[in-house]
């Protein structure tokens, strides 16, 4: 039988201290909630009162609950407050040398069959642990920020932490109603470490002056579903805490590049722009602690009128391909009133792709998403064609052929021949440099990247790719089209990956090497970053929907141009794909789909 914790001491009422003692006193739990001040107690006191008050304006707690969770809270300065508690967890900022203090005078204080647990989430429990004479009743118990509302609790074992220990803690996270996940003591532990290396690669990104911060935040949560993009993330934590992660993972972690902190995080730090909690980070905020951003020296001008930016009247469309992605693309130019020549490589072809973007309309229709007359005059506005001459008077064209270089090489010479004057070449790749295609025509600043994502007619992003040699004018055109079409337009660099591709493809990498040495399990793993980061799918469910295959031959490409080691892909996704377990679309990946 697991022990009952009736009594748990929190200390540190900071956002994370104060959350925690919310989490427990929900529960039913008596909590002592111990400060180094009178001051810092009555912040504390301040913060839960906001959260409980925010959760009965809601509706999520009634005010009689909000009045007995408050009963249950003592509140007092000192450690020595904690002498007949049955858990302590402590949640002080993020200083080893800061943790060991506190948790050697808990070992004095504490009853001996005390738990004292830390709420670090990047630091060495086992390094915490040592500081007490009681290291085998230590152990992690990592919440995530806000406590009350994040269902993730990571346990943190060390080789000396008692197994009853664990299955005490694990029973009382089941209690809170927490998902819990048990893993050994790591830098960074499972969601940490997969999500740092992302938002520091995000930061090198910005720092690199590749993409805007509005356009790398608008990519990752329009191109990838999530809550929030890396540089907003980043001002939420706090840039001096993510500072310290980072930092801390490298030193820990093996002296991986991907934790290194880039150097404008520190510079940051020192300036004092720390994000949110001081009014300015990436983002300027109306007040420090605020969460409305507000426009500065960096904000992009509202969008006047298009033509104004040089961009080029576009009313007719070429689509040359004839499969998915030029289906849906044929589509998307339809609806938005363009006139669309769609060019395949023979009238067999066209009839499919003729029949594919009728189904797709009709099924508009039936949700009731499209009216009818909308979608017929769609399809009128649509010609089909065997022949490339017939795109001589278009505006643009929209190349979506295969992934293959010479194949797009010489349809771009083609185009080159064909085409009038000023009209820009948009090529749809997501993985081969866009200049290499450009250089195959003897017009490289009228060449951009369109990359749209799949599904085409649904998803909302369009990475526009500007090479060295592509004019203001033609990156003005591809905006300006993007926005015609209702979707949003992020400018980059001519570079492996672009933004999504590029920030998406090592974090999926690194999770199959985190697999890879039994640190934890496929599940674990999907459930840490679902429930502690609020990512809409974990990286193993994601990588059997994209396919093995496919994965891997970005991650290579992302590694041949960067030659960063931290790139490299990981065996066991190279050994997967040899063996054909390519995910989803084989029914077997990191999972099997053989039954589902």
């Amino acid at each position: 039988m697991a022990r009952e914790f009736s009594t748990v001491g929190v200390v540190g009422l900071g956002t994370m201290g104060a959350g925690i003692v919310e989490v427990f006193a929900r529960n039913g739990i008596d909590v002592v909630a111990v400060e180094i001040s009178e001051p810092a107690l009555e912040r504390g006191r301040i913060t839960l009162k906001g959260s409980t008050d925010r959760a009965v304006a809601k509706g999520k707690l009634a005010e009689a609950d909000r009045d007995a969770l408050h009963e249950r809270v003592h509140f007092a300065v000192g450690l020595d407050a904690l002498h007949s508690v049955d858990l302590v967890i402590e949640a002080v900022p993020e200083h080893l040398d800061l943790k060991q203090r506190i948790f050697a005078e808990l070992d004095r204080v504490c009853r001996p069959e005390t738990i004292l647990a830390t709420n670090t989430s990047s630091l060495s429990v086992t390094e915490i642990s040592v500081a007490t004479s009681r290291p085998n009743q230590v152990i992690g118990i990592h919440f995530f920020n806000p406590a009350p509302v994040m269902k993730l609790v990571e346990v943190v074992r060390t080789v000396v932490t008692a197994p009853e220990v664990v299955a005490d803690v694990e029973a009382l996270c089941a209690r809170l109603g927490k998902v819990d996940v048990t893993i050994n003591d790591r830098a960074g532990f499972i969601a940490n470490a997969l999500l740092f290396g992302y938002l520091n690669h995000a930061v090198g990104m910005f720092e690199s002056h590749y993409a805007t911060r509005e356009d790398i935040d608008a990519a990752m949560k329009l191109g990838c579903g999530l809550p929030m993009g890396p540089l907003a993330l980043m001002d939420l934590i706090g840039l001096d805490t993510a500072y310290e992660i980072l930092d801390t993972m490298y030193r820990r972690g093996g002296r991986d590049r991907r934790h290194a902190p880039v150097p404008l995080l520190k510079q940051m730090v020192t300036a004092g722009l720390l994000g949110r909690k001081s009014g300015r980070g990436f983002y300027t905020y109306e007040r420090p602690g605020s969460p409305v951003v507000v426009p500065d020296e960096a904000t992009p001008p509202a969008t006047a009128s298009a033509l104004a930016d040089g961009a080029r009247a576009i009313a007719k469309v070429g689509v040359v391909g004839s499969g998915t992605m030029a289906t849906g693309i044929i589509e998307v130019f339809a609806k938005a009133g363009y006139e669309v020549v769609s060019v395949t490589r023979g009238m067999e072809k066209s009839a499919t792709v003729c029949e594919a973007v009728k189904t797709s309309l009709n099924k508009g229709v039936v949700r009731g998403k499209l009216a009818e007359t909308d979608r017929d005059a769609a399809l009128g506005r649509i010609s089909w064609s065997a022949t490339l001459e017939h795109l001589a008077d278009v505006d643009l064209v929209v190349e979506a052929v295969v992934e293959e270089l010479s194949v797009k090489k010489a349809l771009f010479a083609s185009l080159d021949e064909i085409c009038k004057p000023g009209v820009v070449l948009a090529t749809t790749t997501s993985s081969l440099p866009v200049i290499d295609v450009a250089m195959a025509t003897q017009r490289p600043a009228d060449v951009v990247g369109l990359h749209f994502f799949n599904p085409a007619p649904v998803m909302p992003l369009v990475e526009v790719v500007r090479t060295i040699r592509t004019s203001p004018e033609a990156t003005a055109t591809a905006r300006a089209v993007c926005a015609a079409l209702g979707k949003t337009g992020v400018v980059c660099g001519d570079r492996s990956g672009f933004i999504v591709n590029a920030l998406l493809f090592p974090y999926l990498n690194d999770a199959v090497k985190m697999l890879e040495a039994s640190y934890s399990t496929a599940d674990d793993i999907d459930h840490a970053m679902k429930l502690g980061c609020g990512y809409p799918m974990g990286p193993f469910e994601l990588l059997d929907v994209v396919g093995l295959d496919v994965s891997l031959a970005i991650q290579r490409e992302l590694y041949l141009e960067l030659r960063e080691p931290g790139f490299a892909p990981a065996p066991l996704l190279e050994h997967l794909v040899t063996a054909g377990y390519l995910g989803r679309k084989t029914r077997r990946g990191f999972r099997d789909h053989s039954h589902r």
